[in-house]
C-alpha cells in the first residue's frame, strides 16, 4: 500500500506535530480510509520531504507528527505553463498534467476565441495540490489569476515564451529547444486557436518564438502536454 503524501506549510522538522487541513483530514479518512498509527510523508519546497505519523484523525480535522527527513530540498527549472481559459473539465486536466510535468507556474489567460470567461483559482490550486502529492515533486506550482493576454505579455519579464501556433509558419520545437535555457515559458490557445492579430503581436514580441508540435492539429490541453513534456525533458537533461 502506498504512503499518503501531503504537501504541509513549513518549517518541517523531525518531532514536530502539524495539523492537517480540512481537505487532506477527510481524504486520509473517507477516502483511504487510514487511521492514526498510519505512515505519512509531508513535504514541501523549502524544508524537503519527511516520514510522518498520522496521529489524530476526527471528521474533518487531523494531525501528524514529522520523523526524520527522507529527501533534502532540490532546485528545479523555472517552467511557466500559460493556457488560454478552458471549458471546466478540460482545465482541470491541463492544470493536473502541467503540474505532473513540472510547471512551476500555470498561467490562464484570456484570448479572443475562449469558451470561458474566468477561470476558479481556488479549485485550480486545489488540483495543482493534489497532484503535486501525488506525482512525488517537492513544490506546488502557482496558480495565478486568469488575465487578458495582452497584459500576460506586457507584464512579461523577457524570458523565453515558446507559443504553439499549428496555423502559422514556426520553428519544429525541437530545433528551438536545443537552446532553451530556463526560466522560460510555453502559451497555448484556446479551442478556436487565436485570432491571426493575437498571432501577429506575438510574433512581434522579441522573447516569442513560434512553434509547432507536429503535423496534426491538438486538442488545446494535449498541445500544453505534449510542449511541456518536450520543455521539461531537454530543461532537465541540461542540470
Amino acid at each position: 500500500m502506498s504512503i499518503p503524501r501531503l504537501h504541509a506549510e513549513g518549517p518541517l522538522a523531525p518531532g514536530i506535530e502539524l495539523a492537517l487541513t480540512p481537505a487532506q483530514a477527510h481524504h486520509i479518512g473517507h477516502v483511504l480510509r487510514r487511521a492514526p498509527g498510519a505512515a505519512l510523508l509531508a513535504f514541501n519546497a523549502t524544508d524537503g520531504e519527511f516520514a510522518a505519523e498520522l496521529t489524530a484523525l476526527r471528521k474533518d480535522r487531523g494531525a501528524m507528527r514529522l520523523g526524520e527527513r527522507l529527501r533534502a530540498p532540490a532546485p528545479e527549472p523555472e517552467l511557466r505553463a500559460l493556457v488560454a481559459a478552458l471549458k471546466r473539465e478540460a482545465m482541470d486536466w491541463a492544470v493536473e498534467k502541467a503540474t505532473e510535468l513540472g510547471a512551476t507556474r500555470i498561467q490562464p489567460v484570456l484570448t479572443r476565441r475562449c469558451v470561458a470567461a474566468h477561470s476558479n483559482t481556488e479549485r485550480l490550486s486545489a488540483i495543482a495540490r493534489a497532484a503535486a502529492e501525488q506525482c512525488e515533486r517537492l513544490s506546488l506550482p502557482a496558480v495565478a489569476e486568469a488575465r487578458p493576454l495582452h497584459a500576460v505579455l506586457d507584464a512579461w519579464d523577457g524570458a523565453p515564451l515558446l507559443v504553439a501556433a499549428e496555423r502559422r509558419e514556426a520553428q519544429p520545437i525541437h530545433d528551438i529547444l536545443e537552446r532553451l535555457t530556463a526560466p522560460c515559458g510555453f502559451l497555448v490557445g484556446p479551442e478556436g486557436g487565436f485570432e491571426r492579430a493575437e498571432l501577429d503581436d506575438l510574433a512581434r514580441r522579441p522573447f516569442v518564438s513560434l512553434a509547432t508540435l507536429g503535423p496534426r492539429i491538438l486538442r488545446a490541453e494535449t498541445a500544453l502536454v505534449a510542449g511541456l513534456g518536450a520543455i521539461s525533458l531537454a530543461l532537465d537533461a541540461r542540470r
